[in-house]
């Protein structure tokens, strides 16, 4: 088997469930050799953001020489980059070394609601990040913030939604729909040649911290070894939803807890 490697631009996260450190447990988790590049370091916990710390958009392409002139990239994925001129120099970087097989997170907000982008980043992705990366993975808030238009309330909102960021020059879209109040938790795919619809059953957990950091890693970690996004997306969900189920294992922090990242290994 081909072995891959994948590299992370994010934020970090010392409680170990999101950002960085959550990519990075899920390339291990799931056989990828992970790098990575720091875009801000974030004070955060299962109880919410307490401080962000900017890094300079310099040191960010520093390190982003530092990984690309020397390691073979097999896949990348982007989550929180903070800052409009970040954003930028993110997307010339991997124009510059012609990387592919990249994975957007776009992350606006902390599961507790603390903002992770500022408003003039979200107008840079639009227009410097999206049409350059293969794949988006938005919840609806971020959907919505998109395309400046209401939050989807159903699928029928949902599928419009994601043909509309469709159009704004990626190669495909999973819109999530897990802030939907069904039974399941609906998912579509989006290309230009099909539209796929995704289901799985709710986990009943409160240990959900990280959970959009760790789907979007498992989809760069797993893409390399499959065809097609469809294929990647249905063994991303089936992992991530074991981890979702032997969250409660787990025993950290006070709030909204991580998913287990290892549960095939402890």
């Amino acid at each position: 088997m081909k072995r891959i490697n994948a590299l992370t631009i994010a934020g970090t996260d010392p409680s170990g469930g999101a950002g960085i450190q959550a990519d990075l447990k899920t390339f291990s988790a799931l056989g990828a050799y992970g790098t990575s590049v720091i875009t801000a370091l974030v004070a955060q916990n299962t109880q919410g953001v307490q401080s962000l710390y900017r890094i300079e958009p310099a040191f960010v392409a520093a390190q982003l020489d530092s990984v690309l002139s020397d390691v073979r990239i097999d896949a990348v994925k982007i989550g929180m980059l903070s800052e409009a001129d970040i954003v930028e120099i993110v997307a010339a970087q991997l124009t510059r070394y012609q990387i592919s097989n990249i994975v957007l997170d776009t992350v606006m907000l902390a599961k507790s609601g603390d903002p992770l982008l500022t408003p003039d980043a979200v107008d840079s992705l639009r227009r410097y990040l999206i049409p350059r990366v293969a794949l988006i993975t938005p919840n609806l808030p971020e959907a919505a913030a998109l395309l400046d238009a209401p939050h989807a309330c159903n699928e029928k909102e949902m599928k419009e939604q994601g043909r509309a960021l469709l159009a704004l020059g990626c190669q495909a879209v999973l819109l999530k729909g897990g802030h939907l109040t069904d039974a399941e938790s609906p998912d579509w795919l989006f290309t230009a040649e099909s539209e796929q619809r995704f289901t799985a059953p709710r986990v009943v957990t409160k240990n959900t911290h990280g959970t959009g950091c760790t789907l979007s890693a498992a989809l760069t970690a797993l893409r390399p070894r499959h065809s097609d996004w469809a294929t990647t997306i249905l063994q991303a969900k089936s992992w991530l939803s074991e981890a979702l189920v032997q969250a409660d294992s787990l025993e950290v922090g006070q709030g909204i807890g991580p998913v287990h990242h290892f549960h095939e290994w402890w």
